[in-house]
């Protein structure tokens, strides 16, 4: 077999420079290729599910649980699929490991590390189409894949063209389709569902966080059919949007998914989905999402499936509408009225099995993963989660809105499981809180709590007063038990890490020469002079960098972990983000200077609608 290390000693050609991530190496000159270093925990992450699916699917073919691929339509064009074919004895589409490997379509992969990691670092890979767009950057794509030698040019075959056009031309041709694009995946979602096939990995991005986080409702309804709540739990619903987003797109080729891993990281999601032909399971679709109606005056948030699915005596099964409505007028607590958003996916969006043993194989092979100590805790607080609480509250959200000083976690966490209930934490946030109890009972343990620790006397008739003048259903007991702290904690487990480096985040759009960057340097310090900021949810293709969509989205998981930091006097991320950078890196302060517009932008509309509820509802606001 060739090896995969020769690469690094072969010469660099003139004005490139080489970079190597795992057991591959390309060449860069200047912005010409987009390549994010951040992006090392994506690939460390696909890496590593893709051979646990590969094993998986070998388990499931020795068994004889595999299933067959359906007949016609999703096996007709595998032959003429889009792209390069098969080398001869290369892919047999749907062996899960067998002769000549499982075939890969990496539908927009720019540089084509990715692509060349997957053939070069996973056993069982038979062929990875590697497609961009570009025709410039697929020459680029080429000169990487010869660069790293004939394991790499055996096993990797570009492809030039529109990644949707791809996908239609080959449906059911590819075992994993890997979608990592620039913003958005809505309008690839269509094709990728049907170019993967029977029980086949989709593995998908989305870095349009703004929009999926709530600051764009119109523009998330627009792409994805769902309308988003800027709430404290929002990296999980842009999760659970995404996934409703693929079942919608499933359904219409009678086709479901089953999610075995969704990540929140940094400033994007990434789910990891199967995909099934059933038109039987089809039919469960509705009662798989669900609305939630969100307070406006506190946390309380309640869940509506779209549909209901009920089972007779007789093992008949009938389909409803999902019974409504799940709420009063007023929420119990405040008075308030609720903000409805969804559809939502509202199943498990793990599978909590996949995450054992992919935990396990990451654990045995830690020398293969340049970002070992993300993933691994990553993955351990994924494993701790409750798998049947959908969404989260949010500790300091808690009890900000009552004004109190938040006690410990574990003390919440006690009470919680003390009351009869199930909590965990969630990976999203390292803050947040899963669990099977109901909004009045978390608000009990919270009144429960102000009165062993007396805060000042809220305004009248404000969201906290009518809180707290409810009395306590609940005598809260908040007596520390083991089971409320996290095991991965017990043993020292590190699973919130800081970014390696500042400006740790996305990156501006590839080729972009330096008289681009002047010219938008020079349209941004005119629009700083006149006054106007940037528009909030910018199309991901257009010209304003995703650091301002990032922004847009709110504070980042680092920026959580790091209040005592703060209060000791050091700079905030963003503050760090906004000294002087090193001559070289323009387009980054540039950047930086456009989220800080976006993120004053936001508050301005945060308290224009604070103002509309104000004059809607004649009961004061929370102060």
């Amino acid at each position: 077999m060739p090896d995969p290390a020769a690469a690094s000693t072969k010469e660099v050609p003139p004005g490139f420079s080489a970079l190597t991530e795992g057991q591959a190496t390309i060449l860069q000159q200047g912005n010409e290729v987009f390549y994010n270093p951040a992006q090392v925990i994506n690939r460390d992450l696909s890496i590593a599910m893709l051979k646990y699916f590969i094993q998986r699917r070998q388990e499931e073919a020795a068994s004889g649980k595999q299933r067959k691929q359906p007949p016609k339509r999703h096996q007709k064009g595998k032959a003429n699929a889009a792209g390069p074919a098969p080398e001869e004895g290369g892919s047999n589409s749907g062996s899960g490991g067998s002769r000549g490997g499982i075939r890969i379509l990496e539908g927009l992969a720019a540089s084509g590390l990715r692509a060349i990691r997957y053939a070069q670092e996973i056993e069982g890979v038979g062929q990875v189409v590697a497609n961009d767009l570009d025709r410039s950057v697929v020459e680029s794509m080429k000169r990487n894949i010869e660069f790293n030698g004939e394991l790499a040019q055996a096993k990797v075959k570009t492809s030039c063209g529109d990644a949707r056009l791809v996908m239609m031309q080959g449906p059911g041709a590819y075992d994993a389709v890997d979608l990592d694009p620039y913003g958005s995946p809505s309008a690839l979602l269509d094709g990728a569902v049907q170019a993967v096939n029977e029980g086949g990995l989709l593995l998908i991005t989305a870095t349009d966080m703004a929009v999926l986080c709530g600051n764009n409702g119109e523009a998330c309804f627009a792409k994805y059919g769902c309308y988003p709540l800027h709430r404290a739990y929002c990296h999980e619903q842009a999760l659970r949007i995404l996934l409703a987003a693929i079942q919608t797109h499933a359904a219409r080729y009678k086709r479901y998914i089953v999610p075995v891993l969704s990540l929140s990281i940094d400033f994007y999601v990434r789910v990891f989905v199967r995909v099934y032909t059933s038109a039987a399971e089809v039919k469960n679709s509705a009662s798989k999402l669900g609305y939630v109606f969100q307070s406006q005056g506190c946390d309380s948030f309640y869940w509506q499936r779209v549909g209901r699915k009920v089972t007779k005596g007789n093992n008949s099964i009938k389909y409803t509408p999902g019974h409504g409505p799940a709420v009063p007028q007023e929420c119990p607590e405040t008075g308030a009225g609720f903000l409805m958003g969804g559809p939502f996916w509202a199943e498990p969006i793990h599978d909590m099995g996949w995450v054992a043993g992919l935990l396990d194989m990451v654990r045995s092979q830690r020398d293969s993963f340049p970002a070992y100590e993300k993933i691994h805790g990553i993955l351990t607080a994924v494993s701790e989660e409750l798998p049947d609480a959908p969404l989260y509250y949010n500790l300091h959200d808690l009890c900000k809105t009552v004004h109190c000083t938040a006690p410990r976690a574990e003390l919440l966490r006690s009470a919680i499981v003390n009351a009869g209930y199930r909590v965990s934490s969630t990976h999203a946030n390292p803050l947040g809180l899963k669990t099977d109890a109901p909004p009045a009972v978390i608000w009990d343990i919270i009144r429960c709590w102000v009165q062993d620790h007396p805060v000042k006397q809220p305004q009248p008739g404000s969201y906290a007063a009518r809180i707290l003048e409810k009395q306590p259903e609940l005598k809260a007991d908040f007596a520390r038990t083991k089971s409320a702290v996290s095991q991965a904690k017990r043993d020292k487990v590190a699973r919130f890490l800081p970014n390696p480096e500042a400006n740790w985040g996305p990156k501006a759009k590839h080729g972009r020469t330096a008289k681009q960057e002047q010219q938008a340097q020079q349209q941004q310090q005119q629009t700083t002079e006149n006054g106007v900021g940037t528009e909030a949810g910018q199309e991901a293709g257009g010209d304003a960098p995703m650091e301002a969509v990032a922004a847009a989205a709110g504070p980042t998981v680092q920026e959580q972990q790091q209040p005592e930091a703060w209060e000791n006097g050091q700079l905030r991320p963003e503050q760090q983000q906004q000294q002087p950078v090193q001559e070289g890196r323009q387009h980054q302060q540039q950047s930086v200077q456009e989220g800080e517009q976006q993120r004053q932008q936001s508050v301005q509309d945060g308290e224009q609608q604070e103002q509309q509820h104000q004059a809607a509802d004649p009961e004061p606001m929370l102060q």
